[in-house]
């Protein structure tokens, strides 16, 4: 059916937030690269084939990042041309065949690189601005509540990929990556790689077919916009910006940054968590836990607590920004933030804190992902929402290149995880006061 055929009044326009979790689902796969580093890197007492550095699996993560924010842009832009189903479509075969080459290269590190880092990357970032653009276009009148139902699947596809990949021994059946004459094996693990492409690009490919923009037009039954917003033209038209419009304006320097540092905290853990856990230094495994025991709390941190409650965090916090306002909700998703960034590091001892710290970060990562599509489309219009978070996206690939790097960095180099874990604490505070000064309004 073609976007001129739709009859808004037959069509339900909750199909549409059907479609965005199954590409999201998909899309989380970046989330779940936790699940590869330990198999990539090997440890002292089950070496792996690949014997990668864990700066090279935090790179291959990074590099996934930054090309993924830079594909929001083009994506943005595509989608505009060509129309949200085929842009979706293309994101989906790219991500796929990215997984799928990585999984016959074996252990070559370049390569893996390119396949699941550029190509897998790219793929993501085209695939997913579709259904943030699409969303809110349907659903003005919830705007953050759809923002995070449409990206609420990227959180909750990194539970499943983790949990496919490697289960905690708990639960009592193998994942997909096992161990193999006591060493983690390239054939293993690469044919896990190349399963999930498979996966991934039918997935976003179903997905695809229900992204459709509304009618030129269309609003939802029995929604107006405030009085002042329909009548005043000066403000309509300051209200509806495109990106060289945008990049002038302090709302979107403020809005830039704050994603940020956000981001850059939530990636820190979300890339390091289980080499965190296992530390024998600071982690379960130097409070006298066995290596057995590490593993599984590490994959309880990595593939539950943080996957559900980021998912859940993209809900909770947009429905909340919809009650209490965009900008309280940021000052106050910052602090939340910046506490549980100042306490992870001491909670290692304690599996119980080590679980609640760890779902308290994912709820507040996640809510990075309803509050700033919603901010953008509340300040430059929803009109060229899709074109503009592109630009506001880039700040994630940066925060996605400096905070897991540096955490993997610090720990090659024998360095505690504090001196990475504390400064980012800082950061969300004064992300936090940045945000004091963002007003949804531009002045031209």
């Amino acid at each position: 059916m073609k976007e001129s055929e739709l009859n808004p009044k037959t069509f339900n326009r909750w199909i549409i937030v059907i479609g965005a979790i199954m590409i999201q689902v998909a899309l989380g796969a970046i989330y779940a690269w936790s699940a590869f580093t330990t198999p990539l890197q090997g440890t002292i007492d089950i070496p792996s084939e690949f014997a990668f550095l864990k700066t090279q699996t935090q790179a291959i993560f990074s590099a996934g990042l930054a090309t993924f924010a830079i594909f929001t842009i083009i994506g943005g832009r595509l989608q505009k041309k060509y129309g949200p189903k085929k842009i979706a479509m293309l994101g989906g075969l790219l991500l796929g065949i990215g997984y799928i080459i990585a999984g016959f290269v074996g252990a070559n590190f370049i390569l893996k690189l390119i396949g699941i880092g550029i190509i897998g990357g790219a793929g993501i970032g085209l695939a997913y601005v579709v259904p943030i653009g699409v969303g809110i276009k349907w659903f003005p009148d919830k705007k953050g509540l759809v923002s995070g139902l449409a990206v609420a699947g990227f959180g909750f596809g990194a539970f499943i990929w983790i949990l496919l990949a490697r289960p905690p021994t708990i639960l009592g059946f193998q994942g997909l990556i096992t161990i193999q004459n006591g060493l983690y094996t390239i054939a293993n693990i690469d044919s896990a790689f190349r399963l999930y492409g498979i996966i991934f690009f039918f997935l976003v490919l179903i997905g695809a077919l229900i992204m459709r923009n509304p009618p030129e037009g269309w609003k939802p039954k029995n929604w107006n916009p405030s009085e002042e917003n329909a009548n005043k033209s000066d403000k309509k038209k300051s209200n509806s910006l495109l990106p060289r419009e945008m990049l002038r304006t302090k709302q979107f320097y403020l809005i830039w940054t704050m994603f940020l540092i956000g981001a850059l905290a939530g990636l820190m853990v979300i890339g390091n968590i289980q080499n965190f856990a296992k530390n024998p230094v600071e982690g379960f495994m130097g409070y006298g836990f066995s290596q057995a025991e590490a593993f599984d709390f590490a994959v309880i941190g990595a593939a539950v607590c943080l996957p559900i409650f980021n998912g859940l965090g993209r809900i909770i916090w947009g429905q909340t920004s919809d009650k209490i306002g965009r900008k309280n909700a940021i000052i106050a998703m910052c602090v939340f933030q910046g506490i549980m960034m100042s306490i992870f590091f001491f909670t290692t001892s304690n599996p119980l804190m080590f679980y609640i710290a760890a779902s308290l970060i994912g709820f507040n990562f996640g809510g990075n992902f309803a509050l700033f599509p919603s901010a953008t489309a509340d300040s430059f219009g929803a009109e060229n929402v899709g074109l503009n978070y592109g630009f506001v996206f880039t700040s994630y690939g940066i925060g996605g290149v400096i905070g897991p790097i540096l955490a993997g960095a610090v720990q090659d180099a024998g360095f505690s995880f504090l001196y990475a874990f504390i400064p980012s604490a800082i950061m969300c505070f004064i992300a936090a006061l940045i945000a004091i000064l963002y007003q949804k309004e531009v002045k031209k």
